[in-house]
């Protein structure tokens, strides 16, 4: 019961503000997620061994969400509103590795150190500004429908028919048979809700699209449940009662969101 509560107050919530509320609280609240997910990653990277510098890499991984909304493809052109993404990266990598050469203090440890603390940039920072700069709040939702219906998916079909595990190794709950049902149901939200909200693509290449999401999907959820594995946590926090932390419920939104960016602006 509580989980079902949670999510549905997290739905009303994405509802609210992807389909009513104005861009720039779409843009606060987004910031607010990438803040509070780079909290979780630094708790992981802590638990794993590799401390990063908090406050810089946080910085770095929220202008990252700037670096790509502030950016506007024209053509074979790109014009930048403010924060070039280009300078985003380069100057990220530039403070993260100055800051970790000297927080450095010996060991076997300085290349794991550099990575982890770049890494936030390019894991939530990026993906999250992927999905603010798509800009149509009908595209924006149904990229969040379609992973939101292919998790639901996954679940009740993995409880109702899972028998062979996904990956073992990483995952013991989730199943072959689930995933399955994730590609079904989320392929078809992609392709028929679509019509209606993506009218410009053709039926095949919204069910391809579709089909890639909910693979992409996937491959976020398993991702960040190695994190906690490696980590040794269940869930990234304790935030959202029966869903773990906010890490838990963007995983799938933070390998999906650049390709179905790079989708829409090129085809």
């Amino acid at each position: 019961m509580t989980r079902v509560l949670s999510g549905a107050v997290l739905v009303a919530i994405a509802v609210g503000v992807v389909w009513f509320g104005p861009q720039w609280l779409l843009f606060l609240v987004a910031e607010t997620v990438v803040a509070l997910a780079f909290v979780e990653y630094a708790h992981l990277a802590d638990a794993c061994g590799l401390p990063i510098p908090r406050v810089a890499a946080g910085a770095a991984t929220m202008l990252g969400v700037v670096g790509v909304t502030s950016t506007r493809w024209i053509g074979d052109t790109i014009e930048s509103n403010a924060v070039a993404l280009d300078a985003v990266l380069m100057s990220a990598f530039v403070v993260l590795a100055a800051t970790t050469l000297v927080a450095w203090r010996g060991g076997r440890d300085a290349l794991g150190r550099a990575a982890a603390a770049i890494f936030p940039v390019l894991y939530i920072g990026l993906p999250v500004g992927a999905l603010i700069a798509v800009r149509s709040r009908q595209a924006i939702f149904l990229l969040m429908l379609t992973v939101m219906v292919s998790d639901t998916a996954q679940y009740y079909s993995g409880r109702a028919f899972g028998r062979r595990l996904l990956a073992p190794a990483i995952s013991p709950k989730k199943t072959v048979e689930g995933a399955a049902g994730g590609f079904v149901f989320g392929t078809a939200v992609m392709a028929i809700v679509g019509a209606w909200w993506l009218p410009a693509l053709p039926a095949g290449v919204r069910a391809a699209l579709g089909a890639a999401v909910v693979a992409l999907g996937i491959a976020g959820d398993l991702f960040e449940s190695m994190l906690k594995r490696s980590a040794g946590v269940k869930d990234s926090s304790g935030l959202i009662p029966g869903h773990g932390g906010v890490l838990d419920r963007i995983d799938a939104l933070l390998f999906a969101a650049p390709i179905y960016y790079l989708v829409l602006k090129y085809v």
